[in-house]
Order: C-alpha cells, then structure tokens, then sequence
C-alpha cells in the first residue's frame, strides 16, 4: 500500500506566527504530532510519504503515486482539510480521515466524500481500520469509547518531518484533563482522567530527536502537562539529569492549569528541567464567570500572584482569554486589559466565545435553542469569529470590547513595553544555559532582521527597542534569546491585529471602532 499522509494549511491565526516566520526563514512554529504517530501505526511494509500543507505542498507526482490518502485536521484547518478530500474523490484515490475535527463532526468529512472515519485516538482506532481494508471494506466509520493506554503508544515518525522548517519539535507526555471547564472540548476527546507515558518512553521520544540532530525549543504539547501531578513529577525526575548529561539540548514549553503556582515541587523541577514558558488558560479575571464556565481551578488563589510565582520560576506565561461568557458584565475586555498590564503577559491571546462541538457548554445552549446557523465565513474554532451563539449581552457590545482590546494590547509600543516587564519578572535560572532557543542556523538571521525591522525600520518604536535592548543586556542577559523571539513575535501581532479588526468588521458589517450601529438579531436554529 502507498499512503500520502496530508496535514492540511492552517488559515492566518493568533498562532500562525506568519511574519515572524518568514523574517526566521521557517515554514511553521510546531510539526503536527497526530499524523506522525498515525504514520507509526502503519504496517512497516507500506510506503509512506508524508505533506505538512504548511511546510511544503505535495506535488501531483505524490497524487499519482499514492493508493491512499491520509489526512488529519483541527476545527479551524476545516477549509483545506474539505478541499483535500474532495481533490482526492475526484482523483479516484481512497480517502481515510481523523484527528480532532472529524472526530467532533464527523458529518462534515462524510460530504466531502471521505471513505474512511478513523476516529477518536488513533491506538484504538487504526487497528479496526486497517482489518478493514485487510477485508476488503471500501468504507467504514471507527470509534472507540474506550481510551488507549499510551504507554503503548508507538513513537512518532519524527523522520518523515522537515525538522529544519520548524520553530520547535513538538512530544506528548499525557493526554486529558482532570478539570470540567465547560466550554473546553479535551475532555469530550480525550476524557478526564490524564493518561501518561512511562518517563522512560517519553526519554527515548528526546533522545530520538536528539539523534535527527534537532537542537532548540520543544512543545510538550499536553492540554495539561500536570493533570496528573505525581506521574508528571516522575518524568521530570528523570529529566532532569537526562538534560544535564546531554547539555541542555531542548528548552522547553507546554500548556498547564493555574494551579501549577500551587506546587512548589513542581515548578522548581520545571525549572530545573529547562522549561522556559508555559502557556495558562486564565480566560478571565471576573470571579463570576469563572464560577459559570466552571473554571473553578482559576478562584482558588488570586491570579496575578499566581502568574508572580510562576514567572519567579523562571517561566514565561503566555496565556488565553476569553470574551462572552454567560452573565459577562460589561467591560470584561477592559478588566483583561488591565490583567495585563499588571502581569506583564506579553502575548495574551484574546478571542471571543466559541461552543464547540460535543462540550457542555454545546450541549446547554442547544438545549436553551441559542445556537446560530453556520454562516461559513469562517470556521468555529478562529478566536477573531463572532459567536455562535446568542450570548446574553449585546453582541456588538462583546465585539468592540475585543477589537478594542486586541488593538490596544498589540499597539507596538505596548507590546513591546510587556516584553521587557516579563523578562525582567523572570526569577532566577541557575543551573541554564540560555531560556528560549533558535533552530540551529535560524538564530543570526532572525535577530539581523529584527535589528532592521525595529532597530532602523519601525521609526514609531526605533527608540523604544534599543532601549530596552540595553536594558536587558545590562540587567539580564541571560534572558535575551527570550527578549528577542518575543519582540521578533511582534511583527507577526503587528500585521495580526490589523486582520483580526477587518474580520470582525466583515461579520458586523461595520467597524466597531468607529462606529456603534443597531444590531441586527442573529437568525436562532436548533441543531
């Protein structure tokens, strides 16, 4: 069998990184983990060429070769990933789907003309699927209720990766988590009891990308890297002298819940470790919404002291929030505003409420008939689409909050006036090297550019930049790759906001900037 392992492109996104990658000469931020573990799982005898549409396009050579096509997408990739298997069908190619987007709506991949569902994880699933085609099935939908154990879960297929187009690798440690946050679509996928790894299977994953050659950051990309804390301490036990004997060869990052300020153990192995940031889903600092969104992790303990602790052990926060909760009062978007200031997060990714397929909040708001028709201009999923649903306070209202807000907290001089405050917040890193690192070969040119950009180039933040410049090098230098990657990160958020404001437009039918119009009703559709 040949199979064409396809990753579909990405539309522009707060995490498309788009001009800072161009200015880097990269391709995309992190390789896409799903589809290399799905090529693991393949029988050794097939020949497999792998696509990530956002590194490089396959050629129509690979459509003529290939007997099947595999493709994997999220929610937002839903454009290129429907385009693909139509392409496929009409080549007369056989089409086998997963990933998260599948899974959630499986219905959609059914109009398109997928012949194969593979849905949910993949250890589950790909057995059942290729017993099928072993049979001789020209189509069939797979599930599993039941979850994997992923210490059986086969090493990816890093080898099939252009590794020197990326900004970072990309391992899992666990799947899951253990909250119940209402508008969170993890535990509908993947459950809420967190799956580990053995620490020795996730140091065998390192020590292969060692081996490629891969020096620089890496993405633990967990929805929750200590959902489950013992086994995670574990891991990092043994990581820790791993990392000490091989030279600090990965920084690293991940995703975690704010009670991670809680842990004193865990943060100072983190950080022993090289963890250099950590991504937290703070969505909003008004206790009220927590409480209805169920983000009850969130109200335990103040939230700037926590981002306090977490930067004073070493870590750089970047963090999400979010707008339209149930009950938000007015000024929500001002509130985070000033969360941000007073923290200093330098790149808060602010978006606007989506229900989600198959989460609790879906579910609520199909039973109270508040669910909007799909409108196709742009896929659930994008943090800059309006709701899709009706929220109980004025859409037009949440949508000048957030257009404002974005604006406001992306203005250059205010970006980069963040990106020193953080760097100086973060706490002592004894023991490393450096924070965050540049792919080999990539470092000199982003930081060339950078000085061209917003050194010569930007004449409204020139000053602004080399000051700050000497203010880092003289008081921390050891934080300077991070000074540098997050200001070179701007250029991306520069360009972002501007696309960011022209979507909301598109959608209202004006700017909400420059004007407050009567709001039309949005038409209510029970699905």
């Amino acid at each position: 069998m040949k199979a064409l392992l396809l990753y579909p492109q990405f539309p522009q996104s707060f995490w498309s990184y788009d001009r800072c990658m161009e200015i880097a000469g990269l391709k995309a931020v992190i390789p896409p983990l799903g589809i290399i573990t799905v090529a693991a799982l393949l029988p050794q005898d097939w020949e497999v060429r792998f696509c990530d549409r956002n590194v490089n396009l396959e050629t129509e050579a690979d459509w003529e070769w290939c007997d099947l096509v595999i493709i994997s997408a999220m929610l937002v990739q839903k454009p290129d990933f429907l385009a693909l298997i139509q392409k496929a069908v009409r080549l007369g190619k056989k089409v086998a789907v997963g990933g998260p987007y599948p899974t959630s709506v499986p219905q959609d991949a059914l109009d398109a003309g997928a012949h194969y569902l593979v849905l949910d994880e993949g250890e589950m699933t790909v057995p059942q699927f290729l017993e099928a085609l072993t049979q001789g099935k020209a189509q069939g939908i797979f599930r599993s209720i039941e979850k994997p154990d992923v210490t059986l879960s086969p090493m990816p297929r890093f080898d099939l990766l252009q590794r020197d187009a990326y900004f970072m690798m990309a391992i899992q440690f666990s799947r899951g988590c253990p909250f119940n946050c209402e508008f969170c679509d993890i535990i509908s996928l993947y459950g809420r009891k967190p799956r580990t790894k053995e620490p020795n299977q996730t140091i065998a994953e390192l020590q292969a990308l060692y081996d490629l050659g891969w020096r620089g950051s890496l993405f633990i990309v967990d929805d929750n890297f200590i959902g489950n804390q013992r086994n995670v301490k574990r891991f990092l036990r043994e990581l820790i002298p791993w990392v000490k004997q091989h030279n600090y060869p990965f920084t690293f990052m991940t995703e975690a819940s704010v009670n991670l300020a809680e842990d004193d153990e865990l943060l100072h192995l983190m950080s022993e470790a090289g963890f250099y940031a950590v991504f937290l889903g703070i969505e909003t600092p008004d206790q009220d919404s927590l409480q209805v969104t169920r983000k009850l992790q969130n109200t335990r303990n103040p939230l700037v002291e926590a981002c306090r602790k977490i930067n004073q052990a070493g870590m750089l926060i970047y963090a999400g929030f979010i707008l339209g909760f149930d009950g938000e009062r007015s000024g929500a978007g001002q509130r985070i505003q000033a969360f941000v200031e007073q923290t200093g997060i330098p790149q808060p990714m602010l978006g606007i409420l989506q229900a989600l397929p198959n989460t609790a909040l879906w579910n609520r708001l199909q039973q109270e008939q508040r669910l909007i028709a799909d409108n196709g201009m742009t896929p659930v999923g994008d943090q800059n689409n309006l709701m899709n649903f009706v929220p109980t306070r004025p859409i037009s209202e949440i949508a000048k909050e957030y257009t404002e807000g974005f604006w406001t907290l992306y203005d250059p001089a205010n970006y980069l006036r963040r990106c020193l405050q953080q760097c100086l917040s973060i706490g002592s890193l004894t023991g490393r090297k450096q924070t965050m690192q540049f792919p080999s070969g990539k470092g000199l040119r982003l930081v060339a550019q950078l000085l061209w950009h917003q050194g010569i180039r930007r004449s409204e933040i020139r000053m602004q930049f080399w000051q700050q410049l000497w203010i880092i090098l003289r008081r921390k230098p050891q934080v300077l790759n991070m000074y540098l990657g997050l200001c070179a990160a701007g250029e991306h958020f520069w360009e972002y906001r501007v696309l960011a404001r022209e979507r909301i437009t598109q959608q209202l039918g004006y700017d909400p900037l420059q004007a407050m119009l009567p709001e039309q009703e949005p038409m209510l559709v029970n699905t």
